[in-house]
């Protein structure tokens, strides 16, 4: 199996410049105006252009929304130094929502895109979630 991780946008060139100045991704391909890859995670990340307003499928009554939302899905992007890839995160347009906490396994920091889409930055310590796991 192949993950893609497809992420929707109100602003192409805002989220390119965003994605890559906040994690070091690079575009791969683009699809015209309503589409770029950007490469150098352990996925490709697609960033798709929906209008604010737009409908999120034709059989659902919700409509795209870009201030801050939640969702039951979000990104973890794991980092080797946390403080680094906050600091670079919100210089790009992130909004800090919790500073990092450290745990047995490593740091959580809980992080916004400025498109209203949640997501945590993850720095790994010991052995990682292997530091909590149950038989």
């Amino acid at each position: 199996m192949n993950l893609l991780v497809n992420i929707d946008v109100d602003d192409l060139d805002r989220a390119v410049r965003f994605y890559t100045a906040a994690f070091g991704l690079t575009v791969g391909r683009r699809f015209g105006a309503d589409g770029v890859e950007l490469v150098g995670a352990s996925s490709p990340i697609y960033l798709l252009s929906k209008a604010a307003g737009s409908r999120a499928s034709p059989a659902s009554p919700q409509v795209r929304d870009y201030a801050r939302h939640w969702t039951p899905v979000h990104l973890d992007v794991v980092v080797t130094d946390i403080e680094d890839a906050v600091a670079r995160a919100v210089a790009a347009g992130a909004t800090l929502e919790q500073p990092a906490r450290s745990s047995r396994w490593g740091k959580l920091a809980l992080m916004a895109d400025p498109f209203g889409h949640g997501f945590c930055l993850v720095e790994f310590v010991g052995r990682g979630y292997d530091e909590i796991a149950t038989p």
